[in-house]
C-alpha cells in the first residue's frame, strides 16, 4: 500500500521530468560562445578577409574597396562537380565586364571547399575563360571566410550558398542577394543598378 501510495506521487513527477528532456533534445542548444553565424545585409560594415588568387598572392577586401566599389560573389567552388550554375553566372558577368569597368568596380568571386587540391579545382573552374583585369577568383580552402561570413551551407555535396554582395568604398554593403538554391542568382543588371548610384 505504501509502495503504491509512493508510486501515484513519483509518477508525475516522472513524467515531468521525461517530458523537460524530450524538449531539451529537439531544440537546437549551442555551447556558450559558439552563436550562430548570421550572413551580412544591406547597411552592415562588411567583414574584413584575407584570401589568396591563384598565383598564389593574398589579398584583403579593403585594398579594393578604396580604390572603388567591390561586387564579392561567392561561388559554390567544388561540391564533387563544377556547378553549370556558378559557370554561366560567371559568364554573364564577364560579359557585363567592360560597364563593370566603367562603374570603377573590383569583382572578386570566392570559390570555397576543402583544402586538398582546392587550388585544382579553381583552375579548371577558370579553364576557357578569360578573366577581364579587374576580376579576381580566391580560393577558401578550409571554408575560413564562408564560415565568417555565415554563409556555409553544411550539407552533404555542399559548400556554400551562392551569394553576391556590392560592397561601397566604406566597406558598407550596398546590395545582398544570397541564395538557399543553387539558383536564384543575383542577375547583373541588378548589380550595374547599384553601381550606378554608388
Amino acid at each position: 500500500m505504501l509502495l503504491r501510495s509512493h508510486f501515484k506521487i513519483e509518477a508525475p513527477l516522472l513524467f515531468i521530468l521525461v517530458f523537460m528532456f524530450c524538449c531539451l533534445l529537439t531544440m537546437n542548444l549551442q555551447p556558450v560562445g559558439a552563436a550562430e553565424k548570421h550572413p551580412p545585409d544591406v547597411g552592415d560594415k562588411a567583414q574584413e578577409f584575407k584570401l589568396n588568387k591563384l598565383d598564389g598572392k593574398t589579398i584583403n577586401l579593403s585594398q579594393y574597396t578604396k580604390k572603388g566599389p567591390v561586387v564579392l560573389m561567392v561561388l559554390r567552388g567544388y561540391p564533387g562537380y563544377q556547378c553549370p550554375i556558378c559557370n554561366r553566372q560567371v559568364g554573364q558577368y564577364i560579359a557585363a565586364a567592360a560597364k563593370i569597368k566603367k562603374a570603377n568596380t573590383t569583382v572578386l568571386m570566392v570559390y570555397p571547399g576543402p583544402a586538398d587540391k582546392l587550388k585544382t579545382r579553381a583552375e579548371e573552374f577558370i579553364t576557357g575563360k578569360t578573366l577581364p583585369e579587374n576580376f579576381h577568383l580566391l580560393i577558401d580552402p578550409g571554408y575560413s571566410f564562408t564560415e565568417a561570413w555565415g554563409l556555409r551551407w553544411n550539407a552533404p555535396q555542399e559548400t556554400a550558398y551562392p551569394s553576391t554582395f556590392v560592397v561601397d568604398r566604406n566597406q558598407k554593403i550596398r546590395f545582398a542577394k544570397i541564395s538557399k538554391t543553387h539558383g536564384d542568382r543575383a542577375p547583373v543588371k541588378d548589380i550595374l543598378n547599384v553601381l550606378t548610384d554608388l
